[in-house]
């Protein structure tokens, strides 16, 4: 199987770290746009798409700055990431997200969080 690659996606958004993060981090948050249903369990979330369920693990995270996920069944090394920015200038919040696919599956991947993220807007009332 060949070796995923990281790659990154950035969304200005318009709202606090402090609320951002709440949807990024809590399992309310979370089943609010990225899943049909989310659940937490020494720091083990289950995310679950029509019956389908997944299991990732908190393997760090920084209070309203980045929280990092690791598939269970994915390697080590792979995982995915929110992370809050502002940039210098304009102090504008950025999200930031990190995830791995295949070469060839980036450019689909990133159409489903462009979905995903179209939602979380929407949540927050961007």
């Amino acid at each position: 199987m060949a070796k995923k690659q990281l790659y990154t996606l950035e969304y200005p958004v318009r709202c606090s770290p402090t609320i951002l993060y709440e949807f990024l981090s809590t399992p309310a948050g979370l089943q609010e746009w990225f899943a049909d249903r989310v659940d937490e369990r020494d720091n083990v979330f289950s995310f679950s798409w029509n019956g389908s369920i997944e299991k990732a693990e908190v393997v760090e995270e920084e209070l309203e700055k980045f929280i990092r996920f690791h598939w269970m069944h994915a390697p080590k090394d792979e995982f995915f990431e929110f992370r809050i920015e502002k940039t210098e200038i304009t102090n504008q919040t950025i999200l930031v997200i990190k995830d791995f696919a295949e070469k060839g599956d980036i450019k689909d991947q990133s159409q489903l969080w462009e979905y995903q993220v179209k939602d979380l807007f929407h949540r927050l009332g961007n």
